[in-house]
């Protein structure tokens, strides 16, 4: 039985999903899990890691599988998105996605054609594909009133919402977004956990 199929049956037995597996050259092996969709916000604790390291240590051993050091971890804040489930999962939220090519004469001009990375909100594509919804305006200074030439320009419209429609197969990689505040807001669309 191949590796990654034994760790995700062992990961998934648990009641968990297997996020990422992946085996360096020096024989640690990363396996990365997180809670499967639900509906609720439940985060992958430290418990959670220990107890699949303890089923894997002996999958592994009885399975016959060399390694020298299993790591067993949550996605963190910039969990990768793997599929159709995980798009659907995060739609609303902050993504950063990488094209496998750069998407050319494309916008009217308005991005480079060399671009291949960007950073947006995910939406659902009116022809039922995905997109990333973004603008090229640079976020406020915390803590600093905008300037009134900027309020103007805001007003004005000077950075405009930009659409870019993908398909899964384009993609070389997508995460979300790692966006931190330490004021306690949360982000958008994700609630405290326990509510």
């Amino acid at each position: 039985m191949a590796l990654h199929d034994i760790v995700d049956r062992t990961v998934t037995g648990l009641g968990y999903e297997l996020v990422e597996l992946e085996r360096s050259a020096g024989g640690t092996l990363r396996v990365t899990i997180d809670w499967p969709f639900d509906g609720s916000q439940r985060f992958v604790n430290v418990e959670d890691c220990e107890r699949v390291t303890r089923q894997l240590q002996y999958t592994l051993e009885v399975e016959g599988v060399d390694y020298k050091r299993l790591e067993v971890s949550s996605p963190g804040i910039d969990r990768p998105l793997r599929g159709e489930r995980d798009f659907e999962r995060f739609a609303g939220e902050t993504v950063d996605i990488t094209l496998k090519a750069p998407m050319g004469a494309a916008a009217s001009g308005a991005v480079a054609a060399s671009r291949k990375k960007f950073r947006g909100t995910l939406e659902r594509g009116e022809s039922g594909g995905w997109q990333l919804v973004w603008s090229d305006e640079p976020p406020p200074v915390p803590g600093r009133r905008p300037a009134k030439k900027r309020a103007a320009e805001k007003g004005a419209a000077a950075h405009p919402l930009q659409v870019l429609g993908f398909a899964l197969d384009e993609l070389k990689e997508a995460r979300l977004a790692p966006i931190v505040d330490f004021k306690g807001r949360k982000r958008p669309g994700v609630q405290e956990q326990g509510k």
